[in-house]
């Protein structure tokens, strides 16, 4: 067997060991290290399908950034995760110039959609797109897009497309094909009794999860700190605003009417049948009570989509009050203080609600940010590796990394001691969470420690953790703490997306720990003109 042929074996053996929906792909079998190492260089090598969508300027970066890089394995793993999502994902795009508005029946000239620029971003290995994940995987593409129109007008219609989504289903995190695309639906075989209803050719799951909207106002807010193009505030767009903010409001109302003291059903009910606790909401699909007067959100899911304990979760908060205070700033730029105002209201009431009741003192290490708290005093003590997270609170734009309760969280976060989720073994370790279990930790958890990390050293045991990990030369979702050819997913959008956020950032902060010493930073955006 010729090397290239050993390695497409070994990839036929991960992408095709396990074909259902949330079981782990796993490599069975031994493999020669020195063979597989040879075998195993280049993305494009294995990579079966045509490009789903090409850029000269993200081309150009991947050869400035590897041409400099000292560490070969790295700077291979930057060349194929920092253009993946262009290369695997992008399922649907159109500039808009070739589409006719489309109307809903009875509407007026303000009603159209679909109208514009679209894209439809996958997640990867499932042809769906969940909002968190798109807006993460085209974060690293965002600084180039003033200056190239290719860029431009993907994260202009990714951003379109997520409208649409918001508007029709608001409470759901992922979604079907766009009904223009002409692309098939797929179903994600599960038996679900979802409220408020949504149709199934359009959405692919619907799991309620406060970050799955902050992920919205974030993809506009980074397109418009970077172009200042003002393209996407159109009556859609302040359409879909509208409605996040009355799931924010059906969302703040406490289980328990705060005069009468009557149950009061929630808006929103999710039942799955399954054997699997983290996949359904319990008492009936509405989740445990929550206590009123707190300004927080309630969450039904995280980001993992794992369901919440107590439905305040503390990083889905932060990044909803942090997306929706830059989204004022912005709309207070273009003249629209009337919804700025309701939008700095929102956020300013959920900050200081997360200070109020997600601080709480932890015996060993102080004041800590809870993972998930229910207003009554009982709290979460605990990391998951998924963003938004505790560990990233500086990176979402929460906290400065030098702010004292975080710090002590981050300690906490990443001890055993402190973290039921925080695993460590022979081959890897880091921050998991209960979506895939209790030995494989998450190498994302990883990269998010390195960017909110001053210390060199753990920096470079950070990146390197990784390297080591990503034997086929993409990053995985998870990976078994003794063993690295225990994984699941033989690639993930996602986590190469943040893979080359991490290279970026080490690249601008640390260069040094890229190019060696005397290096200057190199700045994605600056560099690429």
């Amino acid at each position: 067997m010729d090397l290239m042929m050993l390695f497409l074996a070994v990839i036929a053996a991960a992408t095709y060991g396990s074909a259902v929906y949330g079981e782990q792909n796993m490599l069975g079998w031994d493999v020669d290290p020195d063979r597989y190492r040879a075998a195993c260089p280049d993305y494009r090598h294995y990579s079966m399908a045509p490009q789903s969508f090409s850029s000269p300027a993200v081309e150009k970066v991947i050869e400035d950034l590897t041409s400099q890089m000292e560490d070969k394995d790295l700077a291979r793993i930057f060349e194929n995760a920092f253009p993946n999502t262009l290369d695997t994902t992008v399922r649907w795009h159109v500039d808009g110039k070739s589409m006719k508005p489309r109307k809903r029946k009875g509407g007026d000239d303000d009603d159209r959609h679909w109208d514009g620029p679209q894209s439809f971003i996958v997640t990867g290995d499932i042809n769906a797109e969940w909002l968190r994940d798109s807006t993460n995987q085209l974060s690293q593409y965002q600084p180039l897009a003033k200056e190239h129109k290719d860029i431009e007008r993907l994260i202009l219609g990714a951003i379109n497309t997520q409208a649409e989504f918001v508007i029709e289903s608001p409470y759901c995190n992922a979604f079907q094909p766009p009904p223009p695309s002409e692309v098939a639906p797929s179903g994600n075989g599960q038996d679900d009794t979802v409220h408020p209803a949504y149709e199934p050719t359009r959405v692919f799951e619907c799991k309620y999860e406060i970050d799955s909207l902050a992920a919205f106002l974030a993809l506009g807010n980074q397109f418009y700190n970077s172009t200042g193009s003002k393209e996407f505030l159109h009556t859609r767009w302040y359409l879909a605003i509208e409605t996040l903010l009355e799931v924010l409001e059906e969302q703040a109302k406490p289980t328990f009417n705060p005069k009468t003291g009557d149950f009061e059903r929630n808006e929103y009910l999710f039942r799955r049948r399954t054997q699997a606790g983290t996949e359904t909401l319990n008492l009936g699909g509405i989740g445990n009570p929550l206590n009123g007067g707190t300004g927080l959100i309630r969450s039904a899911f995280r980001p993992s989509d794992d369901a919440t304990i107590l439905g305040y979760f503390i990083p889905g908060n932060a990044m909803m009050a942090v997306e929706l205070k830059r989204t004022a700033e912005m709309l207070k730029a273009v003249g629209k203080s009337e919804v700025a105002k309701k939008l700095q209201a929102r956020g300013e009431s959920i900050e200081k609600g997360i200070w109020e009741h997600g601080v709480v003192k932890q015996k060993r290490y102080g004041e800590v940010f809870a993972f998930e708290v229910d207003g009554y005093g009982s709290s979460i003590i605990m990391d998951d590796a998924n963003l938004p997270s505790l560990l990233a609170l500086p990176l979402l734009g929460f906290v400065r990394r030098d702010e004292k309760v975080y710090q002590n969280t981050r300690k906490m976060i990443l001890e055993r001691a402190g973290n039921p989720y925080y695993m460590e073994g022979r081959a890897f370790g880091g921050i998991g969470g209960p979506h895939v279990g209790l030995q494989h930790p998450w190498p994302m958890s990883r990269l998010v420690q390195a960017m909110t990390s001053d210390n060199d050293d753990e920096i470079t045991a950070s990146l390197h953790a990784v390297r080591n990990t990503s034997r086929l030369g993409l990053v995985h979702e998870t990976i078994h703490v003794d063993r690295v050819t225990d994984y699941t997913r033989s690639w993930f959008a996602w986590a190469n997306s943040v893979f080359a956020q991490t290279i970026l950032d080490v690249a601008a902060r640390k260069p040094h720990l890229l190019f060696g010493k005397e290096a200057q930073p190199y700045v994605m955006g600056k560099h690429d003109r």
